[in-house]
């Protein structure tokens, strides 16, 4: 049988924790062990980053401190203090959505909706520095987020449409037919 880790004190030392989060200041009293997933979601209420694996493997969770994605499930909350965090509630500009928000809608890169915060995150992370990326690039960009509903090929085709709009200044169709068929095997 494998040795059990020690469960950590309900006496651990609390500190006052600050960050801006999504363009907003925000305090908080946090246990110096918190990760900041659990100040993001149970500190400061902001729901839309999601709670996976718990062990950094699946990319839920992402979210962008000073603009760099990290897992939020294995960063301490007090690697976070006095930065930038953007979580996918951050994205948006007012009414507006992020090209990659349109585009994961527009292109079906959104299955059932469980992964998609930490795609989109990893993905508005790689557009904000590189704007032009290659396939291979966007392949890198989200290789540590995992979904088990789709192939990857409508979240690429996400990304590299949300691109076009950026590089090129192109404007988002206003339409609402779908560019692909998220299912293009079902009938129905």
């Amino acid at each position: 049988m494998a040795p059990q880790p020690l469960p950590l004190a309900d006496d651990a030392p609390v500190a006052v924790w600050s960050a801006v989060v999504n363009g907003n200041p925000v305090r908080a009293i946090i246990k110096s062990h918190d990760v900041l997933l659990d100040v993001i979601r149970d500190g400061i209420g902001s729901l839309g980053t999601k709670r996976g694996c718990d062990m950094g493997t699946c990319g839920c969770c992402t979210v962008m401190i000073d603009g760099k994605p990290r897992l939020s499930c294995l960063t301490l909350a007090m690697e976070a203090k006095n930065h930038q965090i953007t979580t996918v509630e951050g994205l948006s500009d007012g009414h507006y959505l992020h090209p990659i928000q349109d585009m994961f809608a527009e292109c079906g890169g959104s299955q059932c909706g469980f992964c998609t915060p930490g795609f989109l995150v990893a993905s508005a992370a790689l557009l904000d520095g590189n704007p032009s990326p290659t396939r291979e690039e966007a392949m890198q960009a989200i290789e540590g987020n995992l979904c088990r509903c789709t192939g990857y090929q409508q979240i690429i085709d996400s990304i590299m449409s949300a691109s076009k709009i950026l590089s090129e200044g192109s404007q988002i169709q206003a339409t609402t037919e779908p560019a692909s068929d998220p299912h293009p095997n079902s009938r129905g």
